[in-house]
């Protein structure tokens, strides 16, 4: 696939998303199923700050993002909670190796 193949097939998808959002909160399971994995695995940076920039679906975009991207799920939870207790063991050891 070249580079102008696959510009088209992001576009397009990109697209597809812009008019799922169009319709947002207005969406099945699965279509907000498919924007969500959209955003997480497929987007490019420049497909997120196309998104961004269209004033047509603004509103639905940042409302989307509030309430679907931009929340602490528990994965995230878990993931601090183990930086946190690392950085507690770390401290206790200095901590115990003071004289």
């Amino acid at each position: 696939m070249n580079t102008q193949t696959s510009g088209a097939l992001a576009a397009d998808e990109r697209g597809r998303v812009a008019a799922l959002l169009a319709r947002y909160p207005a969406l099945t399971s699965d279509e907000l199923a498919d924007v969500t994995h959209w955003f997480k695995r497929a987007a490019t940076p420049l497909d997120v700050g196309t998104l961004a920039s269209d004033t047509t679906i603004a509103e639905q975009y940042r409302r989307y993002r509030a309430e679907h991207l931009d929340r602490f799920g528990t994965a995230d939870m878990v993931k601090a909670a183990i930086f946190v207790a690392i950085a507690l063991a770390v401290a206790a050891v200095i901590v115990m190796r003071m004289p």
